[in-house]
C-alpha cells in the first residue's frame, strides 16, 4: 500500500528517534544535552521545504549526519579534534544538507477543538457504547490491515490530525478524505512484530493506543458521530506522550 506523504510506521519512527539519542548521548555524554540536540535536529529537518525533504533518500542517515554536526559544534576544542581525527562514527559526522530552517510550528489545538466544536454540533454524537464499536472496529480494520473496511467507518470528509511536536518526522499537515486518512493510518500503525494496538479510553471515550516495545508510541483519539469517524487526532508527540509512559504506583 502507497503511504500518503511522510507517512512513517511507527517503529521506523521510533528506532530513529532511539538511534539519533544513542548517537548524541554517545558524542556528549548527557541525555537532558542529547534530547536538546535531538530536537534541533529535527527543526532542521521541518526547516527543510517538501521538495527538499523529497530529495533525501535516507532521511535517517541525514538526521544523524546533522546530529553529529551538532554535536561537535558543542563540544570542546579537545573533544571536537578526537572525533574530528576519526574517534566518531560515519554516519555522525558531516554537513547537513539544506541550510538551518525555522521550528515548524505544532498544530493548531484551539483551531482543531474549534472544528470538532463546530463538526459535533451539526452532526449527531455517538452514544459511548457506539463510540466503543466504532474504536473496536478501527482497531480490527488497522490490525486486518483492511482498507477498504477502515474507510468505510470514516465520513468521506474525515480529518485526521498528526502531531508529532517536531520531534519525530510526523505528517505536518492534515489528512483529508476517507481512503487518504486510511492509508495514513495502516502506513502509521503498519503490523510489527514490536508493535501492539489496543483500545483505550482517551480524553473521556474510546480510542486507540499504539505500543512499540512496552512504549506508548502512539495515541489516537477518534471523533465519532452518528456510525462513522469524523476526525481523528494522533499524538506522537514524545514530550506529550510522557505521562503515557510513567511507571504505575
Amino acid at each position: 500500500m502507497e503511504p500518503v506523504g511522510d507517512t512513517v510506521p511507527i517503529a521506523e519512527l521510533l528506532d530513529e528517534r532511539r538511534h539519533l539519542l544513542e548517537v548524541a548521548h554517545w558524542m556528549l555524554g548527557s541525555p537532558v544535552a542529547a534530547e536538546r540536540v535531538i530536537d534541533e535536529a529535527y527543526r532542521e529537518w521541518y526547516g527543510l521545504t517538501d521538495r527538499q525533504r523529497s530529495r533525501i533518500g535516507s532521511p535517517r542517515a541525514w538526521l544523524s549526519r546533522v546530529v553529529g554536526t551538532i554535536c561537535l559544534e558543542r563540544l570542546a576544542p579537545p573533544e571536537k579534534a578526537a572525533f574530528v581525527l576519526g574517534d566518531a562514527p560515519g554516519t555522525a559526522v558531516g554537513t547537513a544538507e539544506g541550510g538551518p530552517g525555522q521550528p515548524e510550528p505544532e498544530c493548531a489545538e484551539p483551531a482543531n477543538r474549534a472544528r470538532h466544536s463546530l463538526r459535533t454540533r451539526r452532526a449527531r454524537p455517538a452514544s459511548p457504547r457506539r463510540q466503543d464499536e466504532i474504536a473496536q472496529a478501527v482497531r480490527q480494520a488497522c490490525a486486518d490491515e483492511d482498507a477498504g473496511r477502515l474507510a468505510s467507518l470514516l465520513t468521506p470528509d474525515v480529518t485526521a490530525f498528526f502531531d508529532g511536536g517536531g520531534k519525530v518526522r510526523a505528517l505536518t499537515r492534515p489528512v483529508t478524505g476517507s481512503e487518504g486518512v486510511a492509508r495514513s493510518l495502516l502506513t502509521l500503525l503498519a503490523r510489527h512484530p514490536r508493535t501492539t494496538l489496543r483500545t483505550h479510553p482517551v480524553n473521556g471515550s474510546t480510542g486507540l493506543v499504539a505500543r512499540y516495545d512496552d512504549q506508548v508510541a502512539a495515541v489516537v483519539a477518534l471523533d465519532v458521530t452518528g456510525s462513522h469517524v469524523v476526525q481523528v487526532w494522533v499524538v506522537l508527540n514524545p514530550d506529550k506522550l510522557r505521562s503515557w509512559n510513567r511507571p504505575r504506583p
